[in-house]
């Protein structure tokens, strides 16, 4: 089910992963036409699948696989469905250079992650496809995850449903409660050694590099799956 879309080739991940490890050919940069055109190639690429959800996640996050599953089942995917969660409090307000007037739409962060079902991605495709949300982004003038939300909330009048147990880096990850960690569906992580902002599990960081706190996390959400289980 999970899929990489990256931007060089990599022999060690291509061996482990073979076609599940997408090359977009785009820019290695961080700016936002090189993130728009991932998205787009992510986009294509699921458009081409049989699956009945597209859930992107950024490459800072760790995705609690059962969780996101669980909780998708409470949505029909012949439905149209937005899911994600914002990363500001108010939507988003962007000035419409062709009618001369205010937008206001609401967006999911793709540091939180977010999923389309099959039918609203369908009715993405005659604006998003083949390249064009690239050329969207390129009309307003932001990122991959805004242009998302701007072609769903904006051009098709979809809107967003909030998953509260969607978590980005602009959230204080020490405040997610231990005994609460199992029904949260993403996690992310940020900041340097003096300044992080990471979960408030720690009992693997003298044993193993676990500066952002996800192998912790996997061991404690799944310990029969950890290899250092019995040195906690």
């Amino acid at each position: 089910m999970t899929y990489f879309f990256t931007d060089n080739n990599d022999p060690y991940y291509r061996k482990k992963l073979g076609n599940h490890i997408v090359n977009t050919n785009c820019s290695v940069s961080h700016n936002r036409k090189a993130l728009c055109c991932k998205m787009s190639v992510e986009f294509d690429y699921y458009i081409d699948s049989d699956k009945k959800w597209w859930c992107h996640f950024d490459d800072d996050n760790y995705v609690n696989i059962p969780r996101l599953l669980s909780l998708l089942q409470n949505y029909d995917p012949m439905y149209d469905w937005y899911l994600g969660k914002t990363s500001i409090k108010h939507p988003l307000e962007i000035d419409d250079r062709e009618f001369k007037k205010k937008i206001h739409f609401s967006f999911a962060t793709g540091g939180a992650g977010f999923c389309i079902s099959r039918s609203l991605a369908l009715k993405m495709i005659s604006v998003a496809s083949n390249g064009q949300l690239i050329s969207v982004g390129d009309r307003i003038r932001l990122p991959d995850d805004v242009t998302i939300g701007y072609i769903i909330e904006h051009m098709l009048n979809k809107k967003l449903t909030v998953i509260e147990e969607f978590h980005s880096h602009l959230e204080p990850m020490a405040m997610l409660e231990k005994n609460l960690l199992k029904n949260q569906v993403s996690f992310s992580y940020s900041g340097n050694n003096l300044n992080r902002n990471v979960l408030q599990l720690n009992q693997l960081d003298s044993i193993h590099n676990d500066s952002t706190r996800f192998y912790s996390l996997h061991c404690y959400l799944f310990p029969e799956l950890c290899r250092w289980k019995n040195h906690r």
